[in-house]
């Protein structure tokens, strides 16, 4: 028997530990990449649907407003806004333009005191 064949039957036997090491190395790289972008995107969904319910907060207060027909007082309030059992807190500053028959109003939504939202628009006199 030569040395040759000796070798070719010893590697087709199986693989050695180093090799199965290295190819355990790239799943484990592989699956915490994937665990990764999977938490990103959960992070992400989460967010968007901070921002919608916030979006909803910020709408019904501006709408409150113009449904009250009267101008609203120069200054800023918060008040809370309960959207999909999340407690947001609402911040209206309402602010005099140039023209005394419009104001500016603007809602900052935010949760647990993380800024979320702006929301402006102009209010006009009725």
């Amino acid at each position: 028997m030569n040395r040759w064949s000796t070798l070719g039957s010893r590697a087709s036997r199986g693989f050695t530990l180093i090799e199965v090491l290295v190819a355990l190395g790239i799943v484990a790289v592989a699956l915490a990449a994937g665990a990764r972008t999977s938490a990103a995107l959960t992070q992400n969904a989460q967010r968007q649907a901070d921002v919608l319910l916030a979006q909803l907060c910020a709408e019904n207060t501006l709408t409150r407003l113009r449904l009250a027909r009267q101008m609203p007082p120069v200054g800023e309030t918060t008040s809370e806004c309960v959207q999909g059992a999340r407690e947001l807190q609402v911040q209206l500053l309402v602010q005099p333009t140039p023209n005394p028959n419009f104001l500016r109003v603007q809602a900052n939504v935010a949760i647990a005191n993380e800024p979320m939202l702006a929301l402006s628009t102009v209010l006009g006199r009725y």
